[in-house]
């Protein structure tokens, strides 16, 4: 079974292929899609668990195609998305001689795709590379639309670059060796895109949680392929997050607080994203734009897909405001919130930060 979604980009259009493959052979044809045989080198850059993992069929399906395959591995977690680790890689093209046809293929989940695409944006100013997310997260959201960067300690995904892929391919396989924790983490992205664009999607999500959780091999590759679908539409719009496409940052304004403030890596992207969404709805209501039962749907989808919707015990609702104001979608010192105009329809707009922190403490732990 394979789902196929093309991202309309004009000359820096690329493809994505949502598929499930039983060996390296399979993996090898959905691979050659638009890259053939080279002859110059490829370099693989994961982390040293994934590779373990699925770096073989990996290694076997380049060595067709390449004259010559490097491996590169970044340390495992997201405090590690960090300049110096750039550096290091960056150092290890340099001293391997990889020239501006070498083509850099990121196996991983999200942070192994953000600074393999960013190093690929900087490197001799930009090379290609293509995209091979490994966890759901990844599949769904960081592999998707060029987004590329590491963190400051100051704010999440501050210094970066927009730089394409050109190829993406998600092989829903590899979602069979994700600890649940982190699998159910991806969920949140997934919902997100029914809450913000598809509310039919949204739904679906509704009646098939319980494959999803389980793990079913056709309504992964639907879940990820229409994820996909979506967030493409949305970037063939708006490439460089110039309006439409801050939509796709519901309950990431109140998620990367989250993450700045208990320290990158305690909480998991899409747990802190999934409370943020919460918090986000619960400011739509106080807004005016929708009820509070839009509210109860998506706390009990994210509930069954077992993510948390209360914010960690150890912020206080105040304690959000310093982090969020360094919110890349911020103007002026004024904070922007990715808010829900109805289930499937959202947009950005400022709030009173008086409101802001009503939400959050509606949505604080024993609140």
């Amino acid at each position: 079974m394979q789902r196929l979604i093309d991202v309309d980009l004009g000359a820096r259009s690329y493809r994505i292929d949502v598929v499930h493959t039983d060996d390296a052979d399979s993996l090898s044809a959905a691979l050659k899609w638009r890259q053939g045989a080279t002859g110059g080198d490829a370099c693989v850059v994961s982390n040293p668990k994934v590779r373990q993992l699925w770096g073989e069929p990996l290694q076997h399906a380049l060595a067709c195609a390449y004259s010559r395959v490097v491996h590169f591995d970044f340390p495992e977690g997201e405090q590690h998305k960090t300049l110096p680790n750039i550096e290091a890689f960056i150092g290890f093209m340099l001293s391997h001689g990889l020239d501006r046809k070498a083509v850099i293929y990121a196996l991983g989940g999200g942070v192994v795709g953000d600074m393999a695409g960013f190093a690929a944006a900087c490197y001799q100013r930009g090379i290609r590379f293509v995209q091979m997310p490994t966890t759901l997260l990844a599949m769904v959201d960081s592999s998707v639309g060029g987004k590329t960067g590491v963190n400051h300690a100051l704010g999440k995904n501050m210094i970066g670059a927009f730089h394409q892929p050109s190829h993406v391919v998600c092989d829903v396989r590899t979602l069979s060796t994700l600890p649940e924790r982190e699998y159910n983490s991806g969920l949140a992205e997934v919902i997100k895109y029914g809450a913000i664009i598809d509310p039919l999607f949204f739904e679906w999500l509704e009646q098939h949680m319980d494959a999803l959780l389980a793990r079913e091999q056709t309504a992964l590759i639907h879940a990820v392929a229409r994820s996909c679908e979506l967030k493409a539409h949305v970037v063939a719009q708006d490439e460089r997050e110039a309006g439409l496409r801050e939509i796709l940052n519901f309950g990431h304004t109140f998620g990367h607080a989250i993450e700045t403030g208990v320290g990158y890596g305690a909480w998991w992207h899409g747990e802190a994203v999934a409370a943020g969404m919460v918090m986000g709805a619960e400011l739509s209501v106080r807004l005016g734009l929708i009820d509070t039962h839009t509210v109860i749907r998506l706390r009990h989808l994210l509930k069954r897909a077992k993510l948390p919707v209360h914010g960690p015990s150890a912020m206080a609702a105040a304690d959000y405001l310093p982090h969020m104001r360094v919110d890349k979608k911020a103007r002026d010192g004024q904070i922007r919130y990715v808010v829900l105009e109805s289930l499937g329809k959202a947009r950005t707009q400022t709030a009173p930060d008086s409101m802001a922190v009503d939400a959050i403490q509606a949505c604080l732990a024993g609140s």
